[in-house]
């Protein structure tokens, strides 16, 4: 067996040592099968995994994750786990599954060609070993190498033996999957948001009143992105950075969101006066100053900053791993930035729900604005249990 290290100072690499991820990328560039079976993945681990696939044309692929069933599996890691395990499947070359009656530790790999076992790596990387991120940068493993047949067999039956479905279920199946809701990050920095605690939203949401509007969020199909049927499916509400730019060297901002209310809701008793503010507290935990604008009173936005709500809305699909936001969204041909009700059904939800609640916050000038409660709360058959950073 031979040792493989992570290259982290002060244990650098010494002559004729060699990286976890080095040794992975050789021998998966040399084979045409991988039996994975680790404690935890990364986003960007399987992504890179997927990669390695492509690029060398490898015809089978076996993932098995032991510790997220019980444990709980970050929301983006789930998504991109589903999209993968779907992409193998259909594909003929593998599949994803999970360990479900206890937690599985073991980081195992066996590397395969025309059916014979061709090495094995048993230690202490799972993979987010492939895809050094911030997560695990500073984060040393060891493992060992074996080309030893007898050892890699031994390895290669356990791995077999988690496949089992006494053991295992492949990820599509596992209806009860307890996700882990990551923190939208996309608010943080903004001078008019902030942060509250999670008891402080639990005060507010149980000073909810019965005046409360169901504000339906408008998106295209994903077959109607390119569409322009005059129905301005590109300029719906999360979507209007896809309109025409303001300037003709400056695209719009991605979190560019206008959100427009039909009458049939702004008309009704109790629904907010137009320009008068007041504040919001989202069910995640943020604050900032909101009104109602235009005619008919038909926009709802943040006060003094557009990019507010869509950084709210489109910050939460982005942490749920549905969406990635685009730095220029002129260049995005394919629209893969645009919000459709595929990503909305993913995720859960098509609306915000505003409730206003007998609570008052004053705001910087001393007056006392009334607090509206305001929610885009996913809903999952899986059990969502805390709340992480990405």
């Amino acid at each position: 067996m031979k040792l493989l290290y992570s290259d982290i100072l002060p244990l650098g690499l010494e002559e004729d040592q060699t990286t976890i991820a080095a040794c992975f990328d050789d021998l998966i560039s040399e084979c045409d099968s991988v039996d994975i079976a680790v404690g935890y993945v990364s986003k960007s681990a399987l992504e890179e995994l997927d990669m390695l696939i492509s690029e060398y044309n490898i015809d089978h692929v076996s993932l098995i994750m032991g510790m997220y069933y019980i444990e709980g599996m970050p929301e983006s890691t789930y998504r991109t786990a589903m999209a993968l395990n779907e992409k193998w499947k259909a594909a003929g070359i593998g599949s994803i599954r999970a360990v479900r009656p206890f937690k599985y530790h073991g980081k195992l790999y066996v590397f395969r060609k025309d059916g014979n076992i061709k090495a094995a790596i048993i230690g202490s990387a799972n993979l987010g070993v492939i895809k050094i991120d911030a997560s695990n940068r500073r984060q040393y493993e060891v493992s060992g190498l074996t080309t030893d047949s007898s050892e890699c067999r031994e390895i290669s039956d356990l791995i077999e033996k988690l496949t089992d479905n006494r053991c295992s279920a492949d990820i599509a199946d596992i209806t009860d999957m307890p996700l882990i809701r990551e923190i939208n990050t996309s608010l943080t920095g903004v001078d008019t948001v902030d942060q509250v605690p999670q008891a402080e939203v639990e005060i507010y949401d149980r000073h909810k009143t019965d005046i409360s509007f169901v504000l339906p969020i408008k998106v295209p199909a994903f077959a109607e992105r390119h569409m322009d049927d005059g129905k301005h499916y590109t300029k719906s509400n999360l979507n209007v950075c896809y309109a025409a730019p303001r300037s003709a060297r400056k695209s719009r901002d991605w979190y560019e969101t206008q959100l427009t209310v039909s009458k049939s809701i702004t008309l009704l008793p109790g629904y907010p006066e137009k320009n008068a503010a007041f504040y919001v507290i989202t069910d995640d935990g943020y604050t900032f100053k909101a009104h109602t604008t235009s005619d008919g009173n038909k926009q709802f936005s943040a006060v003094g900053d557009e990019l507010i709500l869509g950084r709210w809305i489109k910050g939460r699909l982005a942490a749920a791993g549905l969406v990635a936001p685009v730095n220029d969204t002129q260049l995005d041909h394919d629209r893969q930035g645009m919000i459709t009700k595929e990503m909305l059904a993913a995720y859960g939800c098509d609306t915000l729900v505003l409730t206003k609640t007998n609570q008052k916050m004053e705001d910087e000038d001393g007056n006392l604005l009334d607090v509206w409660f305001l929610s885009f709360e996913a809903s999952h058959e899986e059990r969502v249990i805390e709340c992480c950073s990405t």
